[in-house]
């Protein structure tokens, strides 16, 4: 999948259209640089998958949890930017998030590849004159 958006009024048709490619993925990888926009659209998918928690970064929390209604079910959202070394992922046991079957998204990925399930679907986001161009594709290691 790959679109392009210039404004924050169109972030509801990309994070439906996101999820509508990838029905049947949870776990969703985002890459791209300070400021390109990934929390704001893990905040709008969020909102499409029925999120009613404020959703922000967890930059320093590491880890958020928001509630999926009306389904009741746990949405993860990971921001590793401030994490040093692996053995803090470790840490905070990531497998049981990772491997939940619940919907994760992670921004700062960079710093944990290596931990990443066999399958997820990758998110890259790129600016460029004020137009964001996302790339998603499922990688299936």
């Amino acid at each position: 999948m790959k679109t392009e958006f210039n404004n924050i009024g169109q972030l509801p048709e990309v994070a439906r259209k996101l999820l509508e490619t990838f029905p049947d993925d949870r776990f969703f990888a985002f890459f791209g640089s300070m400021g390109v926009g990934k929390t704001t659209l893990i905040k709008e998918i969020c909102a499409e998958l029925g999120v009613k928690d404020v959703v922000c970064s967890p930059t320093f929390a590491i880890v958020n949890e928001y509630c999926r209604q009306p389904e009741n079910e746990p949405v993860y959202h990971f921001d590793f930017y401030r994490l040093k070394t692996l053995g803090e992922a470790y840490d905070l046991g990531y497998e049981e998030y990772f491997y939940s079957g619940y919907y994760c998204f992670t921004e700062w990925t960079e710093k944990v590849e290596e931990l990443l399930p066999e399958s997820y679907v990758r998110v890259d986001i790129a600016e460029n004159n004020g137009v964001r161009t996302l790339v998603a594709e499922r990688v299936v290691e």
